[in-house]
């Protein structure tokens, strides 16, 4: 069954500053005038203004910044990433609402989004600053064909993806903290925590978790984050279209999946250490069982930090927190 709202707005997206009849949006929409009318209306009430002319049509003057399901997919050039939508408007975790459905057999490629969410963690627990109609509080379901012990090399591909999104929306340079944060100048904008379901032998699915601060102002951050935290707005000076910014990951991410899954790790490794804020950096390792310092030389060939002591020692760093010093 089509969505009308959305076929509406695809022949706005087509036709740009044009008037379109509503017989010629019916016959798109395969429905009445009156059906096309009452959606119209319905899009009026969440934010999109339309110039109504007698026998020329409808025309769509402006839409609002809305993570809808209509708006993500409205010019989504994508096979897999966003064709399926779960969108909300206040969720205690995206995360739980994904295992949810991913455990009842959501399709690759789905993704749960809200414009706030309640209790959003970040790793090890740890509280996530999710305000309402700022930022894309989402999770993405990927069902990819790998090794068990691989399922950590998703993390950074979708680091990777976030960043050439970005870069290619914004404008603005960002880096990647090992294993999953995004800076800019040194402070975090985006997190990323991704959870597996999975058997002895094999990956049920993943559920990735992305944070990002995207329209975020300094006065919206807790007194406790201001000097760590900053978002896309605050780094670029402009106001950002979350939808076309999220639709801009679905497309990077969809190209850099298929490639890793058709050709293996090393690409996602020579494009994440070339953004990486952690090589060539004299660094603090604390993990469950011990502290190591040293400096942090790159990744391994299946992602793993490798971290040389003062003894000239590589350790492999699977997980853990990370403190940086001075580059060298």
């Amino acid at each position: 069954m089509k969505n009308i709202k959305h076929e509406i707005l695809k022949a706005f997206h087509q036709h740009p500053g044009e008037f379109i009849s509503g017989e010629a949006l019916s016959q798109i929409c395969n429905c009445t005038r009156t059906a096309v009318w009452k959606h119209i209306e319905e899009l009026r009430q969440e934010g999109y203004r339309f110039d109504a002319v007698r026998k020329a049509g409808y025309r769509l003057l402006s839409a609002p910044d809305s993570l809808s399901e209509e708006a993500i997919q409205t010019g989504l050039q994508t096979r897999i990433m966003g064709q399926r939508i779960y969108a909300h408007d206040e969720v205690v975790s995206t995360q739980m609402l994904a295992h949810e459905v991913a455990s009842k057999g959501a399709p690759e490629g789905t993704i749960v989004i809200a414009e706030k969410q309640n209790g959003g963690k970040g790793r090890l627990g740890r509280a996530w600053h999710s305000p309402k109609g700022t930022g894309i509080w989402m999770s993405l379901i990927i069902r990819p064909s790998i090794p068990l012990s691989k399922a950590p090399q998703l993390t950074l591909l979708t680091a990777v993806a976030l960043a050439k999104a970005i870069q290619l929306h914004t404008g603005v340079s960002v880096q990647i903290k090992w294993p999953n944060d995004l800076l800019y100048q040194g402070k975090k904008f985006c997190g990323i925590l991704t959870e597996l379901n999975a058997e002895s032998d094999r990956i049920n699915y993943l559920v990735i978790g992305i944070g990002i601060n995207v329209n975020t102002v300094e006065s919206d951050f807790p007194d406790d984050l201001r000097e760590i935290a900053t978002s896309l707005r605050i780094a670029s000076g402009n106001e950002i279209k979350r939808a076309a910014l999220l639709q801009a990951f679905c497309q990077e991410f969809e190209a850099e999946y298929l490639h890793y899954l058709a050709h293996g790790f090393d690409q996602i490794k020579q494009a994440w250490e070339a953004r990486s804020i952690s090589l060539g950096r004299m660094v603090t390792v604390r993990t469950i069982h011990t502290t190591i310092e040293g400096k942090s030389i790159g990744l391994d060939p299946e992602g793993v930090l490798i971290v040389e002591d003062g003894t000239g020692i590589r350790h492999k760093v699977y997980s853990a927190d990370i403190d940086y010093g001075a580059e060298r």
